[in-house]
Parts: structure tokens; C-alpha cells; sequence
């Protein structure tokens, strides 16, 4: 038999059902209805359904079929008018047949005393304590760790990596997570976060952030959805409407006949886990939706399974907070994209996620679902943990979701609470910026005169040169220092700021620690640094005066800063180099 496509709807008075046989035999076909149960039978195909409402048989019942579509349209009227059936779209939970499930021992002793039925319902009225119970702390002996550990959706799984570690290598992080308890696997996780976490890359991403500006002006699909709920909500509707608001496809509502309907028995700690790995998830997803803008690419999977702790660690979470951290670190340790604000967007909408109710978070779930199975290696993790979400979510309770989500949004993230020092490497980089501005500032352009230049200055040092070099041997000591005495009330400080003012600089800081050899090397290099002005001169006539001027300001500064005895001493051997290397004009 095959389980047909089918759509349902409501009106306040009736629930439509409408069955796409495309190949059925339109003259033998039979329904059944009563109470919530559905049945449609037309050779090949047969459909039951376990609905979430009541109908009634009254004769106001209707049926049609549309030969060109070959679908079935039949309305059945409420038991209840204006009630209204939540979960229409989940068809997944509406396929099942209605079971009780109970904790009760299947086979009973006779005679045995009363045990009370205790039926096991994970989505219970009671309100949930999103803040996992605390127990007293038992010392836990070695060989009470080589039972194997647990992991998947709640918990229920272990052993499978172990058969399957040449595939699931390539998906996950951890290593032998079979035998790698809960505490351990965390430990594992920090530790090759701060080995991967690169700080010229975050501060890449801080300082140019064009694309990830343009990345957070993206609105995905729900962010549309999100402003409709919203405005039903100022109108006063009533919650249960917002469902319609999330649609899905033929390829989604394929996706979900082909899901094995379960039953999970999960304990408070279980429930626990399932919700906070529900949020670790969808995360992720978020984060990845919006930096490919809803375009799927070969990166798709790794990015969902890599930003997630619950897929990529199998780890487990103790309060909301923890789920954050996570997020936050490993948003700044491996995608391409790593920045602050990233995780804070995917944050909010993740909120806007869950407020939409379990529609919202099914459709999300399988564009999972989709790109897992579409990638080789990441396929199992639909097995481990997306196929059994995409079947429990439509069994949640939407209150349960709606204080899911009060939870997350009473959450606040810091840069600190990140534990990666990124206040501090902001602080030290926008320090170091601020040195290369200033020192940008400070840099002379090359081809001007310096501020302590002035052309008053220039034009009488250029008046007195051809005196200098003009000067007899017999006459040179005494014409040296009284030029050195002139040129030392009339040259300005400012000298050391021009384009040679680091040479003077050193030239002075060699002579005034005195000694033969260190004057030497200084009258050396008082040599050569006027040789090199000099022989420029010659390769550039035109700026011949000033490159003369500069010359002549090194050659005084050098004389000005020796000792008298060494003044005296080197004064005729510099005059004379000079004699041989001034250019003729």
C-alpha cells in the first residue's frame, strides 16, 4: 500500500483533507472518520491519520475529486466549531496511530499489590526548570568508566562510532567518544578551540568589516514571518494562528512522509538535554544561512556541524549559558567569517526561531536534514540526531518553546565571558594603530624643505660657502672658529628635523663621548655624508643649491660638536676634502 501526499486545513466549522491519488481507481474508494481518527482507502493507496481534534459525522460532511489533479477533496465538520486543530502541518505525528504510552509493566504478577499508571509524557503541563538538577558529588571509580558512553539525540545512542570511525572521522571532532565521559569531551573541546583560535584573523575581520556589515543587513526567510506574527500579535490574535504563517513546500512535506514515526521515553535530564542541543543546532544554522544569504554551497554542512558542540563534540549542556559560550568561541575559531557580532545576530534569530513555534523550527530542521544528506560523510548525523528532532519537534508543546525562548532571551553574551583575551588584543592593535597614524603624520614628504629651513637662512649660508672654500691653510684655524661661532648663535635647533637630522643626530651622540677612535669614526662619517649630498648634486643640477646648503649644515654641525683640540686638528683636512669635491657651477 502507499501512503499518499495529502494537505489539511480548517475553517471554524470544518477540517479539509485533501488527497493527491493521481493512479487510483476513482469508482472504488472508501472513508472512514470518527473522532480523531481519519481513514482514506483507494486501491493502491491508503492513508490513516491520528488528528488533533474531533470531527463528527452530522450529514454535513462533503467530498470531490478533481480528474485533472486527481486529488480527493473532503470536508469534515469539527465536533466543536470554532475549535481550533493545532499541528495541521506536522504530518510526520499525524501518520501515527494513537498509542498510550505507559510505564507499566506489560506482564504483572497476580495478586501483586497496586501499582499506580504512570504515564510517561515528555511534554508534560508542569512548568520546566531550564537549569539541570543538581546531585551530591559521588566519587566515580576507574572501572566504572569503561562502560560505554552515551550520546545522539537524547542521549539514547553509543557504540556507533565505534563501528563507524573511518566515516564519522571526517564529521566529528572527538576521538572515541564511546569511551570519552561528558567532562572529558568539554576539556578536549576548549583545549582545541584556543589551539585554533587565530588572532590576526579576528582582528582582520574586527578592523575590515565590509563584508560582515553586509552580511548582517541580510534578512532570511523568517525575519518576514517574525514582523507578521507580530502584527497578529498587536491585533490580539490568538496564538494558535500563527502557524500558517510558515509554509512548507512538496519537497518538505515528501521529506516528512518518509520519517518512521517514534515514541521516546526520555527522563527530565534527557528532555533537558534534547531542548538545549534543539538551540545549539539551530545556532548554527542561523549563523549559516546568513553568511551564504540562503544559498547552499559545499561548505554548508561543515559550517553547521563545525559551529555546533552537540553534532561536532556530542556535547551536553547544563544551563543556557553554557550553550552561548560555545557558540560565541567557535564563531571566532573556525568559519571564515569570524566576528562578534555574527553570533550576536544568529542569537536573535534564534529567539525569532523558537517564538515562531515548532513550524518554524521543523522547517529548519529539514533544510538540516537536506544538506546532511546531501553530503556524504555528514549523513550519519541525520541518524544520530536531525531525523529524530525532525520527528519529536512536532510533538513538542508550543508553551514548552515559548519558555524555551524567554530562557535564551534572558542570556547575555560578553567578549569576556569568551575566554580569548578579545578586549585585549582590540585594545593593544587600535593602540598600535594609532602609533602608525601618528607616525604617518610626522613623516616629511620627500621633495620639500623642511619646517626648520627658511630661505633667509639659505641664501646667506649659500653667500657665505664660496668664503669658506676660498679661504688660504695659513689662515683656517682662525677663520674656523670664528665661523663657528656665528654659525652657532645663527643656526636654529630645528636643523635636527630636516632631511638629515638622524645622520646629526648620530654624528653628535659619537662626538660628545670623546676618545681618538670614536672622533675619528665620527669625522669619517662626517666625510662620507657630505660626499653623498655632493655627488647627488652632480647627478641632479637643478636642486643643486639646496642639497649644498645641507652639505654644509652637516660639515658645521660635525665642527661645532668636536672638542677645540680635535676642531683644530681635522678642520684643514675637511676644508681641503671640500676644495677637491665642490662642483664648479
Amino acid at each position: 500500500m502507499l501512503t499518499p501526499a495529502f494537505d489539511l486545513s480548517q475553517d471554524p466549522g470544518f477540517l479539509t483533507v485533501a488527497i493527491r491519488v493521481p493512479h487510483a481507481r476513482v469508482s472504488e474508494f472508501d472513508v472512514y472518520f470518527e473522532g480523531a481518527d481519519f481513514r482514506f482507502y483507494a486501491k493502491p493507496y491508503f492513508l490513516r491519520l491520528t488528528l488533533p481534534g474531533r470531527i463528527v459525522e452530522n450529514g454535513s460532511e462533503q467530498g470531490s475529486y478533481d480528474a485533472d489533479k486527481g486529488i480527493f477533496t473532503i470536508r469534515l465538520p469539527k465536533e466543536t466549531p470554532g475549535q481550533h486543530f493545532e499541528g495541521l502541518n506536522m504530518l510526520t505525528a499525524l501518520l501515527a496511530p494513537r498509542k498510550s504510552r505507559t510505564a507499566k509493566p506489560l506482564v504483572e504478577e497476580i495478586g501483586a499489590s497496586e501499582v499506580s499508571e504512570e504515564v510517561v509524557d515528555d511534554d508534560d503541563d508542569e512548568e520546566f526548570d531550564w537549569e539541570i538538577e543538581q546531585t551530591p558529588y559521588e566519587e566515580v571509580s576507574e572501572s566504572a568508566l569503561n562502560p560505554q558512553c552515551h550520546y545522539g539525540f537524547g542521549n539514547l545512542r553509543s557504540g556507533v562510532v565505534q563501528r563507524l570511525q573511518d566515516e564519522l572521522s571526517d564529521v566529528i571532532d572527538i576521538k572515541d567518544p564511546d569511551f570519552t565521559p561528558a567532562a572529558e569531551r568539554r576539556q578536549k573541546r576548549l583545549a582545541a578551540e584556543l589551539a585554533k583560535f587565530d588572532p590576526d584573523h579576528y582582528l582582520a575581520d574586527f578592523f575590515e568589516d565590509e563584508a560582515v556589515e553586509q552580511i548582517l543587513k541580510y534578512n532570511p526567510w523568517w525575519t518576514d514571518t517574525y514582523s507578521k506574527m507580530i502584527a497578529l500579535l498587536e491585533k490580539d490574535q490568538e496564538q494558535e494562528d500563527h502557524a500558517v504563517l510558515v509554509s512548507f513546500s512538496e519537497e518538505e512535506k515528501y521529506q516528512l512522509r518518509k520519517f518512521v514515526n517514534k515514541s521516546y521515553l526520555l527522563d527530565k535530564e534527557a528532555r533537558s538535554q534534547v531542548y538545549y542541543g534543539l538551540i545549539d543546532i539551530l545556532l548554527a544554522y542561523c549563523y549559516e544561512t546568513r553568511v551564504t544569504e540562503g544559498e547552499r554551497n559545499v561548505e554548508s554542512a561543515w559550517n553547521i556541524r563545525k559551529l555546533s558542540s552537540t553534532l561536532c563534540w556530542f556535547e551536553t549542556w547544563s544551563n543556557v549559558h553554557e550553550i552561548m559560550v560555545s557558540f560565541g568561541r567557535r564563531v571566532l575559531c573556525y568559519p571564515l567569517y569570524r566576528h562578534f557580532k555574527l553570533a550576536m545576530k544568529a542569537y536573535k534569530d534564534t529567539i525569532k526561531i523558537l517564538q515562531l513555534g515548532k513550524s518554524a523550527i521543523l522547517k529548519c530542521l529539514l533544510d538540516i536534514h537536506k544538506i546532511f544528506q546531501e553530503n556524504d560523510p555528514a549523513y550519519i548525523l541525520n541518524d544520530l540526531y536531525i531525523s529524530d528532532y525532525c520527528v519529536w519537534i512536532q510533538k513538542a508543546k508550543s508553551k514548552k518553546l515559548a519558555a524555551l525562548a524567554e530562557a535564551l532571551k534572558e542570556v547575555s553574551l560578553t567578549k569576556a565571558q569568551l575566554g580569548l583575551d578579545l578586549e585585549e588584543l582590540e585594545a593593544a592593535a587600535l593602540l598600535v594603530q594609532e602609533e602608525e597614524s601618528a607616525l604617518k603624520a610626522a613623516q616629511p614628504v620627500p621633495g620639500q624643505p623642511t619646517l626648520g629651513s627658511s630661505p633667509e637662512t639659505s641664501d646667506s649660508e649659500e653667500a657665505d660657502s664660496p668664503t669658506t672654500s676660498g679661504t688660504s691653510d695659513s689662515d683656517s684655524d682662525s677663520d674656523s672658529d670664528s665661523e663657528q661661532d656665528e654659525l652657532s648663535e645663527s643656526q636654529p635647533e630645528a636643523v635636527a628635523g630636516s632631511l638629515l637630522g638622524p645622520f646629526l643626530e648620530e654624528s653628535r651622540a659619537l662626538l660628545v663621548d670623546g676618545g681618538g677612535a670614536r672622533r675619528t669614526m665620527a669625522a669619517q662619517g662626517s666625510d662620507a655624508s657630505q660626499e653623498k649630498p655632493l655627488a647627488s648634486s652632480r647627478a641632479l643640477p637643478a636642486p643643486g643649491p639646496l642639497i649644498e646648503e645641507l652639505g654644509e649644515q652637516l660639515q658645521t654641525a660635525v665642527q661645532v660638536s668636536e672638542p677645540s683640540g680635535a676642531a683644530a686638528g681635522n678642520h684643514g683636512n675637511v676644508q681641503e676634502r671640500d676644495s677637491h669635491h665642490t662642483p664648479n657651477n
